[in-house]
């Protein structure tokens, strides 16, 4: 903390007491008798006020008027003891009362005390000055107390005292009889009983520490914040004294108070941890300008003097240096033997190990150092001067790289040897190699660069902030240097740059970049690619153009790549990638000289086109000019095309029987049986006309076949016979399955048949049956001998059972029928030959009854 006298006055009496106006433009002086009022900005005295008699002691300027909106007259309450001085809380809810006899009573707004302070001093210390912390930020109510003893005090709200010293703001040479804070803002006033009046502004230095993502920082004058800025986690540590100094390193943390420095540590390794306790203590006063912590060490910056301690408080080693130290950082190294950068007012810049005790020079420029930062790897080293200029040297060579203007700070990044980072003028600027800096607005100091979180300090607040990499990215694509663009990428950048890094790479023939970069954005087809081109590789292929024109058909520069196949004289490969493109007519710039496949494969393709756009017509006429007969038919035989198909079966020549096959079942299938019988004749295929005619129950067609070719008669008789039977036409089929040669089916339905008649009452058609199944037993007996016996034996039985089945149908007609055809005698006759031809066991659906009845009702009628 460092007080600056902006302006000073003197007044003729006494300055008894001072108010701000709220806003705080102006200042009140109760000066004597009179009241002064000052311009709080310049301290030009705006007008004296001359109402008063006697000397006034007391001034307040209303806030928000006097009465209370609750009550229509000001409440009165009396105190034991004389009321010096008063101040209410922020939010009017309490009023702390300094009285003459030293008692401090804090009461609520309705009068009734609440709690009531003792001072040690008791009546010999009155209470002269009292005020709350004017801050509305904070949490509790902090009550400042001035007594007569010459002594100051804090207390809470609730009583308990609280405080702590800082520091001095200013000397008078005379009593201090009053002061005041400027309302939001650090400005004091002061009046004295001289009557001087001194206006101050405090300045509240920034005291931090920064290691890579670690921010440490004082809060409160008395507190450490520590602020791991990935996470945004913080964690408060309470000192309890004036924070002077603040270094951060690794997982230690230094913090150095009025008359001790306190070492913390993290409780782990874990990255994220943000949990420190106390590691030591060192119980001694340190006067230095700056403040650094190692791993084992403490190090102390004295103007010229640097000394190095260790966490027990002994001084091992000690530096002297030619000009004033104004930079100091810490760049790593083992634990007790880390490294140091030192920069000197005169330009010299040094490395420093705190193990040993010679400095090293690294190099001495003609103008005073005010910031320094070396590269990851220690190659290169960036200095920002008194003149604001920023320069990059190669620490070998001691050569000036660069230099960029407007540059208060600078950093380089963690993660990439080439880039760096400065501000200065409100824009952040970003470096990469020696390309143009790329620049943005942006309001404060750099002071890390970590990948792509830039961490800047504005005003007493540090922050992250996001960097595309962008515009360095694409600065080295424009020079084609595909893995340092991949470096920058690995930083940040957006999956677009992400995916014309990989396009690039690919394009400059940089298959490992561009695997990583598509890797990236998950692009499987252009990895397929890669892979390809690398087992082409491996197999011994080196033919740049070809490589390249695979890559540029993927990308869709189909021209580029027909070109370069043409030049690394693989036309065919452009052929094929127009072909497949269905750009036929650059495809024919690429045929070969009269070769019959290409120019076959070309027209095949493009009725293969023709056919996926709908165009079927086309695609027959291309198919057929390229030979793909097969092809041709397949599309007729879906839209039913039958002269086409049969013209097309017509011309092609009788050996190729797979097109004519094909053409002959669309035919049969597309109701076209005569187109299909002559493409079956053309081909020679009989027993395929056979079934055709079959199956389209050409009956007579199929007959004419089969008695020119009777090797086929089983083909023909045996579907007619069955569908005979399913026409019902038995007889029919009975007949066609005996001249099929199947006895066995032919007997099947003649049984059926039989079976059939008897169950209807049909004793004419049973006999008949059973009359041919004995000629069909015959005929048995006569074509196979082993059969004989059995046969003849069946064919005698159906013999006897179809004479008493005709028998029999004359009797039950008579029976049935209201008139007969037959004479009596007959009848009876008929009767005579039943009754005595009947075995015992009665054929199915004969009655021995009819006939007997038949017989006596005809006897009768020739007796009478």
């Amino acid at each position: 903390m460092r007080a600056v006298l902006t302006w000073r006055d003197k007044a003729e009496h006494c300055i008894n007491d001072i108010a701000f106006k709220p806003d705080g433009t102006q200042l009140i002086l109760a000066a004597g008798s009179r009241l002064l009022v000052y311009d709080t900005s310049d301290g030009t005295l705006l007008q004296p006020l001359k109402g008063h008699k006697d000397t006034v002691y007391c001034v307040a300027y209303a806030k928000d008027g006097l009465w209370s909106p609750e009550q229509k007259s000001v409440s009165k309450h009396k105190s034991s003891s004389k009321i010096i001085c008063c101040s209410w809380t922020n939010d009017g809810q309490y009023l702390a009362l300094g009285m003459f006899n030293g008692i401090i009573s804090i009461r609520n707004k309705n009068g009734e005390e609440k709690v009531k302070i003792e001072r040690p001093g008791g009546s010999l210390s009155p209470i002269w000055s009292i005020c709350w912390n004017p801050s509305r930020e904070e949490r509790n109510d902090i009550l400042a107390v001035a007594d007569w003893g010459q002594k100051v005090s804090f207390y809470q709200l609730s009583g308990k005292q609280d405080g702590v010293r800082l520091g001095t703001v200013g000397e008078q040479n005379s009593w201090v009889w009053t002061c005041q804070a400027k309302p939001d803002s650090n400005y004091v006033v002061v009046g004295c009983q001289d009557g001087t009046i001194s206006f101050y502004q405090l300045i509240f230095s920034t005291v931090h520490g920064l290691y890579k993502d670690r921010y440490a920082y004082r809060d409160s004058m008395t507190d450490v914040i520590v602020q791991h800025l990935i996470t945004e986690q913080k964690v408060r540590i309470k000192c309890k004294e004036l924070v002077k100094k603040i270094a951060i390193y690794r997982n230690r943390l230094a913090i150095q108070l009025p008359e001790k420095i306190l070492i913390y540590e993290l409780y782990s390794e874990d990255l994220s941890d943000m949990h420190y306790r106390v590691k030591e203590k060192i119980i001694k006063k340190f006067e230095c300008n700056l403040l650094v912590v190692c791993a084992n060490h403490i190090i102390l910056c004295q103007e010229k003097r640097l000394q190095c301690l260790s966490f027990s408080g002994v001084k091992e080693r000690e530096w002297q240096m030619e000009s004033l130290i104004r930079y100091i950082k810490v760049i790593g190294g083992p634990p007790g033997r880390e490294g140091l950068l030192v920069g000197l007012k005169n330009g010299q810049i040094l490395k420093i190990f705190v193990d040993n005790l010679f400095a090293i020079v690294l190099l001495k420029q003609a103008t005073a150092v005010r910031c320094l930062d070396m590269s990851a790897s220690r190659k290169k080293l960036a200095v920002v001067d008194e003149n604001d200029t920023c320069l990059v040297y190669d620490i070998d060579t001691k050569e000036l790289l660069f230099q960029e203007p407007n540059a208060n700070s600078v950093a380089w990044n963690t993660q990439c040897e080439d880039m760096l980072c400065f501000s200065g003028g409100g824009y952040l600027n970003i470096k990469a190699s020696t390309f143009p800096v790329h620049r943005q607005k942006l309001q404060g100091f750099v002071v890390g660069y970590n990948g792509s979180k830039i961490f800047c300090l504005h005003v007493f607040s540090i922050s992250a902030v996001e960097v595309p990499q962008s515009a360095p990215m694409y600065q080295y694509l424009d020079r084609k240097l595909f893995k340092e663009a991949y470096q920058i990428a690995c930083l940040g950048v957006t999956d677009t740059d992400w995916r014309e890094l990989a396009m690039e790479a690919l394009e400059g023939l940089d298959f490992e970049t561009a695997k990583k970069a598509f890797i990236r954005v998950q692009d499987l087809r252009y990895l397929e690619l890669i892979s390809s081109i690398e087992e082409r590789k491996k197999r011994g292929e080196t033919n740049n153009d070809l490589f390249l024109a695979d890559v540029f058909s993927y990308q869709g520069k189909f021209h580029e790549a027909a070109k370069l196949y043409k030049r690394s004289g693989h036309e065919n490969l452009a052929l094929e990638m127009y072909t497949d493109l269905c750009m036929f007519e650059y495809a024919k710039d690429f045929l070969g000289s009269g070769d019959p496949k290409e120019t076959k494969m070309l027209i095949t393709k493009q009725a293969d086109w023709a056919r996926n756009i709908k165009e079927p017509k086309a695609a027959v006429e291309m198919y057929i000019s390229a030979g793909e007969h097969v092809k041709a038919i397949e599309i007729c035989g879906d839209h039913g095309w039958v002269d086409m198909l049969i013209d097309i079966a017509r011309k092609l020549d009788k050996a190729e029987r797979e097109p004519l096959l094909l053409c002959a079942t669309y035919l049969k299938k597309l109701d076209s049986p005569g187109y299909a019988a002559e493409t079956y004749l053309k081909m020679g295929d009989l027993k395929s006309l056979v079934q055709l005619h079959v199956e389209t129950q050409r009956w007579d067609e199929a007959f004419a076949l089969g008695e020119k070719h009777p090797e086929f008669k089983d083909d023909i008789y045996m579907p007619y016979a069955q569908w005979l039977a399913e026409n019902d036409r038995f007889e029919e089929a009975q007949k066609a399955f005996h001249k099929a040669g199947r006895q066995r089916e032919a007997v099947q339905v003649l049984e059926q048949l039989t079976n059939n008649a008897v169950a209807e009452s049909r004793f004419n058609d049973a006999a008949y049956y059973y009359w041919m199944l004995s000629m069909q037993c015959l005929d048995i007996a006569q074509a196979d001998p082993a059969q004989k016996d059995t046969m003849l034996g069946k064919f005698y039985h159906f013999q006897r059972l179809a004479e008493l089945y005709h028998g029999y149908h004359a009797i039950h007609r008579h029976t049935e029928d209201p008139f007969s055809v037959h004479r009596p005698e007959t009848l009876f006759n008929i009767s005579r030959f039943l009754l005595h031809s009947l075995p015992k066991d009665t054929p199915s659906g004969i009655s021995k009854v009819l006939p007997d009845s038949a017989a006596s009702g005809d006897q009768g009628l020739h007796r009478r």
